[in-house]
């Protein structure tokens, strides 16, 4: 990897000179392995001039190795006593860190960033599936992020992933993949975090699909919602409060006494198709 950073002390003295621990209750758990962070940053491909939107960078170690691959990162951090260091990183980059002290939830992403941005995150535990449920429900399609690169409980990666008929395939899996490309690019075991969550991790990478014509984002997660909010009941059960969905049920040719995990991306599409062309 061309490296765009002068040699910088390691992380684990930055940590220790700023007075860092990670926050429980902000869901940290640095990452200081300087090899596997420049893997996970080689994941969205050549970085080199490319904008890059992280949230809780926490003291650094991501950012670093995406400046590192030649971007500019967009980095957004709530926690205060992150700051300085990653205002001396900002230094060490020649400017191209721009740190937004909020909360990741509050702000305006696209405002920040700009379109065409990557995101790559070591998502906080505790927000990462709310902000990856927002990138993936934008009304405009295709997004204007250009790639995910997160990381997420593994458990949760696999749900993301997850294919029908598994107690893993959920609502989160038809909304990553009815219009996008998700799979996971790597694991990381829970040794390799500062202080070593109680679970294993992975990354998952995400790309922008084309959306299916005739069916909206809301009509999807319209329906995940009924039918994965009883997940254990037969769709015309777990459906009927969704008007006119039992008749596009017949109408598309999917048995009314399935389950939600056992349909696909595919008839959960057709089935959103038949209800829009229905209220047209």
């Amino acid at each position: 990897m061309t490296r765009h950073l002068p040699d910088l002390p390691p992380l684990r003295d930055v940590i220790a000179r700023h007075g860092l621990s990670a926050n429980k209750a902000l869901g940290q758990n640095f990452l200081l392995d300087g090899q596997l962070l420049d893997r996970i940053a080689r994941i969205p491909g050549d970085l080199a001039g490319a904008t890059v939107y992280e949230v809780g960078p926490g003291p650094g170690g991501l950012t670093r190795a995406l400046l590192g691959a030649g971007a500019s990162v967009v980095a957004v951090e709530r926690d205060d006593r992150c700051l300085a260091a990653l205002d001396e990183l900002n230094q060490a980059s020649g400017g191209r860190l721009r740190v937004i002290s909020a909360d990741a939830m509050r702000i305006d992403e696209r405002a920040e960033a700009g379109d065409g941005a990557h995101i790559a995150s070591n998502l906080p535990y505790n927000v990462g599936t709310a902000l990856f449920v927002r990138w993936m429900t934008l009304d405009t399609w295709p997004p204007w992020w250009r790639s995910l690169t997160l990381m997420f409980q593994k458990e949760v990666a696999e749900r993301i992933v997850a294919k029908p008929g598994g107690s893993a395939y959920g609502r989160l899996a038809v909304l990553a993949q009815w219009r996008a490309r998700p799979a996971i690019a790597m694991n990381v075991h829970r040794s390799a975090f500062v202080p070593p969550p109680k679970v294993m991790s992975a990354v998952v990478h995400v790309v922008p699909a084309e959306q299916p014509e005739g069916v909206s984002v809301g009509t999807i997660e319209m329906l995940t919602a009924a039918a994965f909010g009883q997940r254990r009941k037969m769709l015309r059960q777990s459906l009927k409060g969704v008007k006119g969905a039992i008749e596009a049920l017949a109408e598309v040719g999917i048995d009314s006494e399935r389950r939600a995990e056992t349909v696909t991306v595919e008839e959960y599409v057709a089935l959103g198709r038949a209800l829009e062309a229905g209220r047209s």
